[in-house]
């Protein structure tokens, strides 16, 4: 998951109230429960030490929540008495959390929204293709990619004149499969998407699928269901792009346990968080590697034992520390202490580190986190883009 929602966040001091709550259901009483939800969030803010201007708006927004609109319940950061970013989850907490803290409480973001790929879907037929982009909240509408609507159609008489009008037809398919795979192309970019799917007649698809770049016919996903005819498929292409979608998030995290792991392997680079090594476990040489913005994916698992040990931050991103006496170096007048996952989210957010979340099930990342480095100390940082 991309971490760029947050960015309202890196813009204020703390502290902040912060609140994950989830939605009631549409009942008869939902609308008491959610008071009382939100009066009870409210007080143990209170409780904590969150000043009353804080604790009201932190409750006054709770109370506004609807399962229409967050299905599965909403965080909110609250800071100087308003609410200053609500989002959406994709996965309902199994209990309200609230938390009064100098930093954002972000520890069980990842978990409650999750890697949340873009998917751009073509639905193609031989004139041209209509675009939807999907991810968690839902899938909408994103243009179309129009070619030539004449000629199109073959007919079956063996005339040479017929011949010739056959040939006209298929240089006009040929012509639109271009046509589309630009205009893919182009809003495969524009959209910041993660995924392709491709639907609609095996012929058009095909033909637009070998007009792509290389690195779209690469990762592109062809299915049947759900063309541009109306009445298509359109129930069927969901279950495709939804599995296209959780095939990504899986691919794409088990590479990062794989790189995890093989630094521990004996005739790897070099141990976990070496500076020979392309990635980092274990607190010390996370911090570091977060104030270095070498941090390139960071990868939390559940439950643990690392995510709560205490760090020492200051204003900036950068001002992380695993001991209070560092943050004088770089510039700290006030440090105050913090989670280590909250505060290593916090930097994953502002140096646009993506962060990948493994399954309690596994044994790494060993501590709870680790990290894939964008370079190492023997590398030297990588080039700026011109």
């Amino acid at each position: 998951m991309r971490l760029d929602s947050l960015a309202p966040l890196l813009e204020r001091k703390g502290p902040w109230a912060t609140a994950y709550v989830g939605t009631a259901r549409a009942t008869e009483t939902a609308g008491d429960e959610r008071r009382l939800t939100a009066r009870a969030a409210g007080d143990e803010l209170a409780r904590q030490g969150a000043g009353a201007a804080t604790v009201d708006a932190v409750t006054e927004y709770l109370e506004t929540l609807s399962p229409r609109t967050q299905p599965q319940g909403s965080v909110v950061f609250a800071a100087d008495g308003e609410v200053v970013l609500d989002l959406p989850l994709t996965r309902a907490p199994d209990r309200t959390q609230v938390c009064w803290s100098a930093l954002p409480h972000l520890a069980p973001l990842p978990e409650l929204t999750g890697e949340n790929p873009l998917c751009l879907t073509a639905r193609i037929d031989r004139t041209g293709a209509d675009f939807e982009l999907a991810d968690a909240r839902g899938t909408r509408e994103a243009g179309q990619a129009r070619g030539e609507d004449w000629p199109v159609h073959r007919t079956s008489t063996g005339e040479p004149s017929e011949r010739h009008f056959q040939l006209k037809v298929e240089n006009t398919w040929e012509s639109n499969a271009g046509v589309i795979a630009d205009a893919i192309a182009s809003r495969f970019q524009e959209s910041g998407a993660d995924v392709l799917v491709l639907s609609g007649d095996p012929r058009e698809r095909r033909a637009v699928h070998e007009k792509l770049p290389e690195h779209l016919r690469g990762i592109a996903v062809e299915t049947s269901h759900g063309g541009r005819a109306a009445g298509s498929a359109t129930e069927l292409l969901d279950r495709e792009t939804e599995r296209a979608r959780q095939e990504f998030v899986q691919r794409h995290t088990d590479d990062a346990l794989s790189r995890l792991r093989a630094a521990h392997t004996p005739g790897s680079p070099g141990p976990a968080g070496s500076a020979e090594a392309a990635v980092a476990e274990g607190v010390p040489s996370l911090v570091e590697a977060a104030r270095e913005h070498r941090v390139g994916t960071l990868v939390v698992r559940p439950g643990g034992f690392d995510r709560e040990r205490e760090v020492w931050v200051g204003d900036s991103c950068d001002q992380v520390a695993v001991r209070r006496s560092e943050l004088q170096y770089l510039g700290a007048t006030e440090p105050v202490p913090a989670r280590a996952d909250d505060a290593l989210l916090r930097s994953a957010a502002a140096t646009d580190a993506e962060v990948l979340v493994a399954s309690e099930e596994d044994d790494l990342p060993v501590g709870g986190m680790g990290a894939v480095l964008r370079w190492t100390h023997a590398e030297g940082p990588a080039p700026a883009s011109p």
